[in-house]
């Protein structure tokens, strides 16, 4: 949500896409972080 509000030509600009995804980490241990994500990629 950080540059949802930016225009295309700045996004492109930027090299940000709709295929991208932002994750937001705080100080969870890293293989926790790493399990999250393994989960949710099984599941789409």
């Amino acid at each position: 949500m950080t540059h949802a509000d930016e225009p295309s030509e700045e996004k492109n600009k930027l090299g940000l896409t709709e295929k991208m995804v932002r994750l937001s980490i705080g100080i969870e241990n890293w293989q926790d972080i790493i399990w999250d994500i393994e989960q949710a990629l099984k599941t789409v």
